[in-house]
């Protein structure tokens, strides 16, 4: 535990794998838990899924700072007793085992809060506990697919994935959000409760706009690449060196600035196809082309100038080498057996500073420390 973090003193027991429910904890180990992830003899699979960090996995180093690791097999009586022994003694208990694993085995969400009733159970799984599709293995890809999201991502030609596990991350935050909601209503009721988060919902929640769309016009949301499906302009244009600048437009008063002191033409303000966003929008081959050709004009340095005078919201389209060297990005540091990697840094600043991350736990490393404490 790492004083002057606010969850110091709390015991949360994690039995984990892949990304979302590392995605709840690890968060929860950033604001100070102590957080005992259970393992198999073989490790969480996410500890193969690459060697990029140092000869680790770029998953696992990312998700499991500050973490302890335990290996146990909960068919076997004396760790199915160490399990037991843990959540007598924790106040979050987090699983995305398959849906009903947990309870065959004696440790199901419910009967765990009768017997603890301070306890907050997570259960995570890919499509719920119920219906059809709770059997289904849910992995990323598949819910992405799944829940419309890939329809509505990539160009024209056809649908296109989201370059990271979008839906496991959604999920493991929205699940850590809860997490926080239920500690804060236990510490004015002493009373536990049951979370259940899935991928899916996750994923579904963050699709209300195109959901909303379809269901108000019967027309679900065009693919349209780098460019917006509801905003015109907003898109990638390239300037005479070959740079790629990306604009957006939001309003009708960032439109005229735009076409008069960049575009050069104040009378498209008042031009029928230009005149308003929905019109632009209707017209967006035209409105593109006209762009494009004054972008094509100038250079990277003349035209960043001329955004910058009509005050026209702008970015670079960077690889991921372009992040790495990218001067707003914040780095933190975690150990590992394998030595040092450096992460990009949480999302949330605090006003009493950065918080320093725990090491990455080597597969096991806490079993034996762990179960002379609790079984003792």
């Amino acid at each position: 535990m790492t004083p002057g973090k606010p969850l110091e003193g709390l015991l949360v027991v994690s039995m984990e794998q892949a990304v979302a429910a590392p995605t709840c904890s690890a968060k929860l180990a950033d604001a100070g838990a102590r957080v005992i992830k259970i393992e198999r003899a073989e490790g969480d699979f996410a500890r193969g899924y690459d060697a990029a960090a140092n000869g680790l996995s770029t998953y696992f180093v990312w998700l499991n700072r500050g973490k302890e690791s335990v290996c146990l097999n909960i068919k076997d009586a004396d760790d199915k007793a160490l399990l037991a022994a843990l959540l007598a003694r924790a106040d979050v208990f987090i699983q995305n085992l398959a849906p009903g694993a947990m309870a065959r085995a004696g440790f199901g969400a419910a009967a765990l809060r009768v017997r603890h009733p301070r306890l907050i159970t997570v259960d995570i799984s890919g499509y719920g506990e119920e219906g059809e599709y709770a059997a289904m293995k849910a992995y990323d890809l598949l819910v992405q697919a799944e829940s419309g999201l890939a329809s509505v991502t990539g160009r024209a030609e056809g649908p296109g994935r989201v370059g990271f596990s979008v839906c496991d991350i959604a999920c493991g935050t929205m699940a850590h959000a809860a997490v926080l909601e239920a500690l804060i209503e236990r510490g004015i009721t002493g009373q536990g409760k049951g979370i259940a988060v899935s991928l899916f919902d996750g994923m579904a929640e963050w699709m209300n706009v195109p959901l909303l769309y379809f269901e108000g016009t019967g027309k679900s949301p065009a693919r349209i690449g780098m460019a917006h499906p509801s905003l015109c302009p907003y898109g990638a244009f390239e300037t005479a060196d070959g740079a790629q600048i990306l604009i957006s437009i939001q309003n009708e008063r960032e439109w005229a600035s735009f076409a008069t002191h960049f575009l050069g033409d104040g009378g498209l303000v008042t031009r029928r196809e230009f005149a308003t966003n929905m019109a632009r929008v209707a017209n967006r081959p035209m409105v593109d082309a006209h762009i494009a050709g004054v972008f094509a004009a100038r250079s990277r340095t003349a035209c960043v100038a001329a955004l910058g005078a009509a005050n026209t919201a702008y970015g670079f389209i960077n690889g991921v080498d372009g992040l790495a060297a990218h001067p707003a990005l914040r780095r933190v540091t975690v150990a590992t057996e394998c030595g040092p990697v450096r992460l990009a840094a949480p999302a949330a600043r605090f006003s009493d500073g950065e918080r320093a991350l725990g090491p990455v736990p080597a597969l096991g490393q806490h079993t034996d420390a762990v179960r002379a404490e609790f079984l003792a």
